[in-house]
């Protein structure tokens, strides 16, 4: 594990996926990341690249030909990013295309992702550079699990989500194969809340597509507000957690699964993004913690 600090905050990075695993006050020691329980879930803040969510038969097809990729994708998990470039707030990974991931994924690119401090916000940004001579195409998101409750007599329930605007938001539903189907769920209607409870993922994942908040803050009806998720680079938003387990996940998208009635083709995946030969694409979001927890 990498370590970043500010006279604020600390946060811990793992070599294996480039993972944030801590983030805590330096203050007061609170930890804001789940700390990866095996016997509830064992990651903290999953990377999602090429792909998010499940693919139907677990491979795409590209130009006629099938590639066996896993649930969000082959950075998640992987051994091989390099430590680009270090200081005392800021930590720089990278993967580059490899034999390895053109079984997988048939494009030749450079992913990198970067964790900086700045006061009591941690930046996660990415760049990705398409070095191939075709189009390419893919999907990027986070996947950073934040414990709930954090302070001494809380319960989840005390727990909700707060968007910066009122909605009518329905969630797209997964089958059975983690794909979505074309029946949705009302969440919320003129609100900005979402309570949590233990059976709100009783069904999976919320799934919010084009979504029009950008800031979403995790509060606590005893504490206030414990931090905010800011996420304006990122056209779509998860919300996650294992059944009645202690964290959620505010998941920032650009994809998501694919739809039930898939061809599987890459190029027309629903969600899926372009990147021309050469171009860089660029996407960031931010953790604000706040003060006086």
């Amino acid at each position: 594990m990498f370590e970043i600090r500010n006279k604020f905050l600390k946060a811990g990075i793992l070599s294996k996926g480039a993972e944030l695993c801590s983030l805590k006050d330096i203050a007061t020691d609170t930890e804001y990341i789940w700390q990866a329980d095996p016997k509830i879930w064992n990651s903290h803040a999953p990377n999602l690249f090429p792909i998010i969510g499940a693919l139907k038969d677990g491979e795409i097809i590209y130009e006629g030909k099938s590639y066996p990729l896993t649930r969000h994708g082959f950075i998640r998990n992987n051994e091989h990013l390099l430590l680009k470039d270090r200081a005392e707030d800021k930590l720089v990974f990278q993967l580059s295309f490899s034999e390895e991931t053109l079984k997988m994924y048939p494009f030749k690119f450079n992913f990198e992702i970067s964790f900086t401090l700045q006061e009591r916000t941690l930046k996660i940004s990415h760049k990705i550079k398409n070095l191939d001579n075709k189009t390419m195409n893919f999907s990027l998101g986070g996947h950073p699990a934040f414990n709930a409750p954090l302070f001494e007599g809380e319960s989840y329930e005390d727990y909700y989500l707060e968007f910066n605007q009122k909605h009518d938001l329905d969630t797209h539903l997964l089958n059975d194969e983690g794909l979505i189907y074309e029946k949705t769920a009302p969440v919320i209607r003129d609100d900005n809340r979402i309570q949590l409870h233990k059976n709100l993922f009783d069904n999976d994942a919320l799934i919010f597509k084009n979504i029009a908040s950008k800031n979403v803050a995790l509060k606590s009806k005893l504490n206030g507000t414990v931090l905010n998720v800011e996420y304006s680079d990122f056209k779509h938003l998860g919300i996650w957690a294992k059944p009645a387990a202690p964290f959620v996940c505010i998941e920032p998208w650009l994809g998501y699964a694919d739809v039930e009635g898939t061809t599987k083709d890459l190029k027309t995946k629903e969600g899926i993004m372009e990147l021309m030969p050469s171009e860089t694409f660029d996407a960031s979001y931010a953790i604000k913690i706040a003060k006086d927890n």
